[in-house]
């Protein structure tokens, strides 16, 4: 499905990233895969993780926050690669402290960052690797629907997801052009390693495997399933969307 495929996966964590079930989705399919990671902590642990699973996968460092780290990513593909179709955006922060209490008390330097690791980061990653992708393909990235609908202690969260939201719509309307399609995934509330900076996020899940019309909640290996679809030629007419992985949660009024 993803054969000859070469597609960026940034955000993998550990091995309950919803990146990393994505990855072992993508690399069953057949697909070249090149993982980034953050810094020297996060480095030890990708590579753990991929040379057990996806030996001789590429490794590169990326601060999405720097724009020389970008810069960097963009000419390593270029030069290592020579062109990749695809890339996974599974990045996100805030500052623990405004993900409790009021969103009325979000401080100014929090908002900011929120924004810019979760929001503008995808922004800024499209911008340097769309002139790699020059055979089209694939942006795919993660959102939550705290975006649309109030979550108790998401706060800056859900308005930076809504950003994100906002910016694959203008994304897709950009690259459309170039063959480039740019789609997100709103998941349900999974438990990884982001999710814990939730105050009250176990919280959060009780109840909803209840009230999701499948009775279930979803995990990280259904939404690997529908970046796969989102990822492959059998999606070459869908850009621009959000799609929700949350065994349809979304629908219901509580």
């Amino acid at each position: 499905m993803l054969s000859g495929k070469k597609i960026v996966v940034m955000g993998v964590a550990n091995k309950r990233s919803i990146a990393w079930a994505i990855a072992r989705a993508f690399h069953g399919a057949g697909a070249e895969l090149i993982f980034t990671y953050q810094n020297g902590r996060f480095k030890d642990k990708v590579e753990k993780l991929v040379g057990e699973d996806m030996p001789g996968s590429l490794l590169l460092p990326c601060d999405v926050s720097e724009d020389a780290e970008l810069d960097n990513l963009a000419a390593e593909l270029k030069s290592r690669c020579g062109r990749v179709h695809g890339v996974v955006h599974s990045i996100a922060y805030a500052k623990k402290e405004e993900l409790d209490g009021l969103f009325a008390d979000t401080s100014r330097d929090g908002f900011l960052l929120a924004h810019n690791v979760s929001a503008y980061s995808l922004v800024a990653v499209t911008q340097r690797l769309y002139p790699v992708m020059d055979e089209g393909g694939s942006i795919i990235t993660l959102t939550f629907q705290g975006s649309q609908r109030v979550v108790p202690n998401y706060n800056v969260m859900g308005v930076a997801k809504a950003s994100l939201e906002a910016s694959v719509r203008y994304l897709a309307a950009d690259l459309g052009p170039y063959g480039i399609r740019v789609n997100a995934i709103s998941a349900g509330p999974i438990k990884t390693l982001s999710a814990k900076g939730v105050k009250n996020f176990n919280r959060l899940l009780d109840g909803i495997e209840e009230k999701t019309p499948l009775r279930r909640l979803a995990t990280a290996e259904d939404v690997a399933e529908t970046a796969l679809y989102l990822a492959a030629d059998m999606s070459s007419a869908v850009t621009g969307t959000i799609h929700y992985v949350d065994c349809g949660y979304h629908i219901m009024g509580t």
